[in-house]
């Protein structure tokens, strides 16, 4: 058995996150408290109780989620000795991707709540509300989401952004030009094209502004190669030198999450199971999609990580 690890992104976040987890393990306690610290802010409190619309601000849900990411496998460290450097890869959706580098050993995690709080920031403020929007397109694949937003754009942004299973490819950019990426699709029968409930444009072109403020702040950040390699969103590929990292995360935010790809690319590198940490089990769900022959399953709460076992490899 080979294992990957990944953790989610934007999404999974739930009042009540982390709360079991920090109720049963000191660690996980501790790494709430660090987070809390590092952001001057008590946000585990925001995790535990709420209110919703609070928790899902994109500057709270992403260092949110992060953090109850690692304290999964902080508390798997512990417990169970899991040791991410057998790991074949690390990867995470989105945001997710620092939280894999965070629980990988590249980046602290005082630094990763920070870098999240100010992504979060920077991301909401670079598209004014109401001006931009996502649609998922269920049933299209990559190329067919490619051609509509093509044809939706009119001059606007409107591309492919997260490419996440087979027949879910979600399109990004100014609202008028999503809006009609969703007649085109509906014109062109495919299964159903929704508008989701995000407050930006995520991944797009027009995250430059966001992307500009992450250079910045990366440029003084210390990245060490982490213990495991890092399948990198922009290019479905693995990583482990800390300046190709940077320079990736900050093309991640305003390029597609290749998140289809990239778990093709762990199972055609001979992963047999991926392994989700942290809130909710969206990314596991997609693995299933994407390859049936994939195991994968989530750890998020104390029952999973009683009943998780190591295996033969970490």
């Amino acid at each position: 058995m080979t294992r990957a690890f990944v953790f989610p992104g934007q999404g999974s976040q739930a009042v009540g996150m982390g709360r079991e987890l920090a109720e049963r393990f000191a660690i996980a306690r501790d790494t709430f408290a660090e987070v809390d610290e590092a952001l001057g802010q008590k946000l585990s409190a925001l995790m535990f109780e709420g209110p919703g619309d609070e928790l899902t601000l994109t500057e709270n849900a992403q260092p949110a989620l992060m953090a109850v990411s690692v304290a999964v496998t902080r508390v798997l460290q512990a417990e169970k000795g899991l040791d991410l450097s057998k790991a074949a890869f690390v990867a995470g959706h989105s945001l997710g991707e620092y939280s894999a580098l965070c629980a990988a050993g590249a980046i602290t995690l005082s630094d990763t709540a920070r870098l999240l709080k100010r992504r979060g920031q920077s991301m909401q403020k670079a598209v004014p509300v109401g001006v931009g929007a996502m649609a998922a397109i269920l049933g299209a694949d990559l190329d067919a989401a490619r051609e509509i937003a093509a044809e939706a754009a009119q001059g606007q942004v409107c591309t492919a952004a997260n490419d996440n299973a087979p027949g879910q490819v979600v399109v990004s950019g100014h609202r008028e030009a999503v809006e009609r990426a969703i007649r085109i699709a509906a014109e062109r029968g495919f299964k159903r094209a929704m508008l989701l409930p995000v407050s930006a444009p995520f991944h797009c072109p027009l995250m430059q502004p966001a992307a500009d403020a992450m250079a910045e702040a990366l440029a003084g950040t210390t990245i060490l190669a982490p213990a495991a390699p890092l399948v990198a969103n922009v290019t479905a590929s693995a990583i482990t030198d800390p300046e190709t990292i940077r320079r990736l995360l900050v093309e991640q935010v305003t390029g597609a999450v290749r998140w289809r790809e990239s778990v093709l690319f762990m199972k055609e590198q001979g992963v047999t199971e991926l392994v989700e940490l942290g809130a909710g089990k969206v990314l596991a769900g997609l693995a299933k999609r994407i390859d049936k022959e994939l195991l994968a399953s989530s750890v998020g709460l104390p029952a999973d990580i009683d009943s998780f076992s190591l295996g033969t490899l970490a």
